[in-house]
């Protein structure tokens, strides 16, 4: 395979050998800039698409780490929930430790780069569509298929700041400059949805149902992104019809185990829709995924840096009961299935019955973690700070392990959309619709597929020496997990059952602080789980969600400086700060 160049960045990186087509799109040189007469033709619109479609992870932004805007979310949508811990020890990052505790303030590094991502893609996606509307040597047909490629990146870019702040601002090809790439002097005057909408609708009537070459945009994927936009403004009605269609028509089907939605071996698969593309294998650490390369075990074969662990709320919650149903009497509140403290901290209490999902989420200290070795406690930076428990979903098997010189860096792609994530959309739909049957069948093929015996993770005898591990022939926990078999007579109960799902089925994958906000319900779940996480994170106590304050980010103070036209900012802060 040729070299992949510096353009496609992380996010972009396609494998030649799973491509039974042209590698042009693999080998476009790298570009000093967005514009110039070098560009002004069919080979320099192509490369700028590519260059866009980079931004999808924000790697190649000047200035900053890729953990700050990472696609995965983990710092915006992960720790500043009940989904995770900031993890690490006190000391280490300490600006992701402000956004771990509520205080959520105008300057932080990371919300500054988060906007800066935002608008820095969309400036790339609107570059493309003016390139691609002023050459001549482009066919129609190709160049309705690059503008509608570039609004579905520039409407997924736009899409993050919606959920980000409460009024961000939609940069458009008819405002663009190319003098102010990142904060474009437009005015944010409110919500920007129909903009959004547009963009996917626009994209959904140009893309082809299947690309050629894997990681581009297709039709189906921004049809779900579409339906996604409807599902975070409460549309039901126009969400549920495009779900369906996704789930009926699309070429798509829930793949048999879990865990492959989150294995390098098993990336771009049945059960995918949309995934940020990294390489297998590069000299060059830009295509490979470093969004989320600090989190990872403290320990060798990674040695750093211990970000992102899994707090004992998120551990309890795993529970089942006798039919290996959630606990939606919300008993594991107060039913610890691990001990949170002490000698034995992180091992079992008894043999408690919990949904397999738990250890394909979570590193749990006894338990083998992704065919590496048998997790102990001194995979923790600071055991004290952060306890027990590391995440488990992002990091590669020994296989995709290690790309550029460092073992943090993986070919782990971002499963950013796949079929599990539309039925979960679509059951959501159905109960507000009233629909209580056809979401209980909709949650129930998931939990299906997570009772798959041939997706458990082996069990593993406790204290086993790295890196050779003793399996005891018996799953690594008292696994039980069951449909929903009674109906669903009340709405309420069906929305808690759905929203449980959603937990279980999305953990620790960036979404949960933005799927509390769009139900409404941030201010109870996080206040709630403040109390009970704080016994054993210190740090915690007397911290607060405050809302409607923290129902948001703040615009970064940057981004208000550089909006000056005529001696007036056009950026207005969020009043509630």
């Amino acid at each position: 395979m040729k070299n992949l160049k510096t353009l496609f960045v992380a996010s972009f990186a396609i494998f030649a050998f799973t491509v039974a087509c042209d590698d042009e799109f693999l080998t476009k040189e790298p570009q000093a800039s967005l514009s110039g007469p070098a560009l002004a033709n069919a080979d320099g619109v192509e490369g700028k698409l590519i260059s866009a479609y980079s931004t999808l992870s924000g790697y190649g932004m000047d200035g900053g780490g890729t953990w700050y805007y990472s696609t995965w979310a983990w710092i915006f949508g992960s720790i500043s929930s009940d989904d995770a811990l900031k993890g690490t020890d006190a000391g280490d990052q300490p600006e992701h430790s402000f956004i771990e505790t509520y205080d959520f303030n105008t300057f932080n590094v990371h919300n500054r780069d988060k906007w800066r991502s935002g608008y820095w893609g969309a400036a790339r996606a609107n570059d493309v569509i003016l390139s691609a509307e002023e050459v001549e040597d482009l066919t129609a047909t190709r160049k309705a298929e690059i503008i509608a490629e570039a609004k579905f990146i520039r409407g997924w870019q736009h899409f993050e700041m919606q959920k980000m702040y409460r009024t961000p601002k939609y940069v458009g090809s008819e405002n663009f400059s190319l003098d102010n790439l990142d904060a474009s002097k437009v005015p944010n005057t409110g919500k920007i949805w129909s903009q959004i909408e547009q963009d996917f609708s626009d994209a959904a009537s140009a893309l082809p149902a299947t690309q050629g070459q894997i990681g581009r945009a297709t039709s189906w994927a921004a049809k779900a992104y579409l339906a996604k936009a409807k599902i975070y403004q409460s549309d039901w009605a126009g969400a549920e019809p495009i779900l369906m269609d996704i789930i009926n028509n699309g070429p798509f089907e829930l793949v048999e185990k879990f865990e492959d939605n989150y294995l390098v071996a098993t990336r771009n698969n049945k059960e995918s829709i949309f995934e940020v593309q990294y390489a297998v294998s590069s000299a060059d650490a830009a295509a490979s995924n470093a969004e989320i390369g600090l989190a990872h075990p403290y320990i060798a074969p990674w040695g750093c840096c211990g970000f992102l662990q899994a707090p004992q709320d998120l551990v309890d919650f795993f529970q089942t009961d006798a039919n290996g149903l959630p606990l939606l009497d919300e008993s594991w509140k107060t039913n610890h299935i691990t001990n949170p403290t002490g000698d034995n901290i992180g091992q079992p209490i008894g043999d408690p019955s919990v949904d397999p999902r738990l250890d394909h989420t979570v590193g749990r200290p006894g338990i083998l973690y992704k065919n590496h070795h048998i997790m102990q406690v001194d995979y923790i930076r600071d055991l004290t700070y952060a306890g027990p428990y590391f995440s488990k979903k992002h990091v590669a098997e020994p296989e995709g392990f290690g790309v550029g010189g460092w073992g943090n860096l993986s070919a782990n792609n971002l499963r950013i959309m796949r079929l599990g994530h539309v039925i979960l959309w679509a059951a959501e739909a159905k109960v507000e619709l009233g629909k209580l049957e056809e979401a209980r069948a909709l949650v129930n093929r998931l939990r299906a597929r997570a009772a798959n015996p041939d997706g458990f993770v082996p069990g593993a005898t406790q204290g086993a020496t790295r890196p050779e591990y003793t399996l005891t022939g018996s799953p690594g926990a008292n696994y039980n997990v069951g449909e929903y078999t009674a109906a669903w007579t009340s709405q309420a109960t069906a929305r808690t059952a759905v929203r449980y799902e959603t937990r279980l089925e999305t953990a620790m994958e960036g979404n949960r602080f933005f799927d509390l906000q769009r139900w409404g319900i941030q201010n109870e779940v996080l206040n709630d789980y403040l109390a009970r996480e704080s016994k054993y994170r210190i740090y915690l106590q007397g911290k607060k969600f405050t809302s409607p304050k923290n129902e948001f980010y703040p615009i970064p103070t940057y981004a208000i400086d550089r909006s000056f036209l005529e001696g007036e900012p056009t950026l207005t802060q969020d009043p509630n700060y």
